[in-house]
Order: C-alpha cells, then sequence, then structure tokens
C-alpha cells in the first residue's frame, strides 16, 4: 500500500472550535502534518467546552476533542509577544498551509497577517475562514451558524410554511459552508502551487460556502423572478411524493420524486389513483390520503416494504439508531481511538472519503495533550535547547498542560 496521500504536507492551524478543526481534520486523516498552534493559556476552546448531555464525564469532554483533532500535534505559543511572532514566522518559513479562523484583520493587528507570512514564505497557502469574508459590510461582525443560515435563506426555507424555521441537527455553515469549503480551497491553491510556485490566500466565508448549497433554488429565482417561501420549495416538503411521513411508531422518508420511484409506491399500496397527484401540495385531498396510508405501518414494515417496492423510502433514525445501524457498520463510519492518558476507547465518525488505493487513516493518532509536541515542533524547525529554554522562560512559548478545566460558556 502505498502512502498516505498528503504524507509531506505541513498545515499550521490556529483555528479553535468547529470549522477550522474540522478542516485540518479532514486534511490529517490523510496524512497532513497538522500543527495546532494554541495560545499559552488554555488553547483551542473545544478542549474545555461543556459536552452536550447532562451528567457527562471527562471522557466526553475528551471525546468532543477528539472528534476534530485526532492525528494532530500541539504546541502553545504566545503572539502576543514579539518573541512570539518571531517563533511563527520562522515555522511559516517551512509550511504548507497556515490556517486560521479570527475575525478579518486580527493577525494583520498582531503583525502576522497574511501579507507579513507571504515575506517569509512566498508558497504559503494562507486559508482564513470567517463568518462574513474578508471584505463586505458584515467582515467585522460576530456570528454563529444559525446567524449565517439565518442570513443566506437556507433557515428561511427551512419548515413548514405555517410553522418556524427549523434548525438543522447538523451545523451546515460551519462544516459545509467553512471546513469543507477551506478544504477544496487549500487543496486548489495548492494544487494551483505546483504550476505558478506561488501561495495566496484561500478566503473562506462560512456565510458564502452555505450560500452555495442553494445553486438550484437561487438559480429557479432568478430565471422566474420569484424565490420560493418556506414550504414552497419541491425539494423541502412543497409535494407529497418527497416528504416525511409521521407512521404508527416513528417517521419515515418518501423521496419518490421521478415517476418510476412514485408509481412503485402507488403501486406496492393499492392506490394507482394516486399516480397523477405526485406533485400535489401538502394539505390537498391527496396528502391526507397518503398520510393516513403511512399511519397504518410501523416503520419495520415500512422497511420491508421499501425492500420489496423500488420507491426511494427509508426510515428516520435517531442518532443511537444510526451509529449502530448495519448501513453504518458497513461503510466504516465509526472508528474507535484510545483515550490519551487512559486505558478506555473513545467512538468517533471515521471518515467520509474513501480512496482506493491511498486511503485515509483516522487512527493513526489521538488527539494531542496541550502544548504536548512544541519542544519536538520547535526542535524540527532549527531551534536549539537553549533557544527553546529561553523562549519558554520569557512566556513566547509553553510546553504541555494535561488538567485544562474551564467553560467558554462563561
Amino acid at each position: 500500500m502505498s502512502g498516505l496521500p498528503l504524507e509531506g504536507l505541513k498545515v499550521l492551524d490556529l483555528s479553535r472550535l468547529l470549522p477550522g478543526g474540522f478542516c485540518s481534520l479532514m486534511l490529517a486523516d490523510f496524512g497532513a502534518d497538522v500543527i495546532k498552534v494554541e495560545d499559552t493559556g488554555m488553547g483551542d476552546y473545544v478542549r474545555w467546552s461543556p459536552p452536550y448531555y447532562e451528567g457527562a464525564d471527562e471522557t466526553a469532554r475528551s471525546a468532543l476533542f477528539l472528534s476534530l483533532n485526532r492525528g494532530k500535534r500541539s504546541i502553545r505559543l504566545d503572539l502576543k509577544s514579539e518573541r512570539g511572532k518571531q517563533v511563527l514566522l520562522r515555522l511559516v518559513r517551512e509550511a504548507d498551509v497556515l490556517l486560521e479562523s479570527f475575525r478579518p484583520g486580527v493577525l494583520d493587528r498582531l503583525g502576522v497577517g497574511y501579507e507579513r507570512l507571504r515575506e517569509e514564505n512566498p508558497g504559503l497557502v494562507y486559508c482564513a475562514i470567517t463568518g462574513y469574508g474578508q471584505d463586505g459590510p458584515n467582515r467585522g461582525r460576530s456570528g454563529h451558524d444559525m446567524n449565517y443560515l439565518g442570513l443566506n435563506g437556507v433557515l428561511g426555507l427551512t419548515g413548514d410554511a405555517d410553522g418556524p424555521p427549523a434548525q438543522s441537527g447538523a451545523q451546515i455553515a460551519d462544516v459545509g459552508g467553512g471546513g469543507l469549503m477551506g478544504v477544496i480551497g487549500i487543496l486548489v491553491a495548492l494544487r494551483e502551487r505546483e504550476r505558478s510556485g506561488q501561495g495566496q490566500l484561500v478566503d473562506c466565508s462560512m456565510f458564502d460556502g452555505a450560500l452555495s448549497w442553494l445553486a438550484m433554488v437561487a438559480a429557479a429565482a432568478f430565471a422566474s423572478g420569484r424565490a420560493d417561501r418556506r414550504g414552497e420549495n419541491m425539494l423541502a416538503g412543497a409535494i407529497i411524493c418527497y416528504r416525511p411521513y409521521r407512521c404508527a411508531d416513528g417517521y419515515v422518508t418518501l423521496g419518490a420524486l421521478e415517476p418510476k420511484f412514485w408509481n412503485a409506491f402507488c403501486q406496492g399500496v393499492g392506490r394507482d389513483d394516486l399516480r397523477d397527484h405526485a406533485f400535489d401540495r401538502p394539505g390537498s385531498d391527496a396528502h391526507r390520503e397518503v398520510e393516513a396510508i403511512f399511519a397504518r405501518r410501523t416503520r419495520e414494515q415500512w422497511h420491508r416494504f421499501a425492500c420489496e417496492n423500488d420507491c426511494c423510502l427509508e426510515p428516520v433514525l435517531d442518532l443511537d439508531e444510526v451509529l449502530e445501524s448495519e448501513l453504518v457498520r458497513a461503510r466504516e463510519m465509526v472508528i474507535e481511538l484510545v483515550q490519551p492518558g487512559a486505558e478506555q476507547t473513545v467512538k468517533l465518525l471515521g471518515m467520509p472519503i474513501k480512496l482506493s488505493r491511498t486511503p485515509g487513516d483516522p487512527t493513526r493518532a489521538p488527539g494531542p495533550a496541550l502544548g504536548d509536541h512544541t519542544e519536538e515542533v520547535l526542535a524540527e524547525a532549527g531551534f536549539s535547547a537553549e533557544e527553546i529554554a529561553a523562549l519558554t522562560e520569557s512566556g513566547a512559548i509553553a510546553g504541555p498542560m494535561n488538567a485544562v478545566r474551564g467553560t467558554f460558556m462563561s
């Protein structure tokens, strides 16, 4: 087997929390040497963020951190000190990528923004993941996933016409608009660098990225001169052949958009009279008939029905059911890592991208303790033992700190 496809790629990751962490996770899983550049205080907020459920212990806290930071190394660096900035400038000389998620202008004010860093390394690919981009009227505004989706129309289109906007269970803007778009931008810029020898700035806006998910919806609005409102979009619940339905013990999804699938459903339930009503609206007589049909069977009965009738019908599973499902196991979408400092293992989601010849490896290393690799990384960059000791004494860098406590919610 060949080595991991991104082996030899060095990434300095100054980001925190989800979008940047997910971006560099994808790179690390494929072999990139991702170095988390954390502050000399408590580091990445996700290290000490509260677990999502009441009564969770330190294992749960570790799992949240590991979910985004497996396979990375950590150094602690004070970018507010002159000596700390000089360390970053020296590290940048040998880096391929620098990733950050501060508001626009923060690193410029510290004296280590893109223009300064490219003086040290003209080939550097500098990726900035922000809420609203490096320019525009919202450049300096704070925000989170829901704010970006509210402003770009995704949230406004999600839900029933007579109900409130429905929040997604996944962070669409953070992961899809920020993390994944960041990976794409970085890889595109690296590919172009092979031709020009020059790096560039990748301006990755979570607002822009998630807005691009509305490509077809926006195109229809431009063409017709009228934009859909919540409950009017065909693929968001506006037609009865493409909706979730309540069944006897939960919900199922019917995605019978093409005539062959809708006809298969109608034939399977013995209701050929519904064939011409696939695109009727919710609230119609046909919709009430379909609701009644679904209510008569359980999810398992509908699953067996779908195995016999090819009509794009599947159950709506709760997360615990998903994580234990045969499909997830078959696709190797759950992995196990040994928790740092403990004998027990932590389960995490696996890699969504499968390469046939050089697959990634999400289990090659756990997430790093805070500052665990400061001396190692600096020594690799040519710092002597005396220089490292002096930098530590000055507070410009810091080594390991394992007992991280606190909450960014306060």
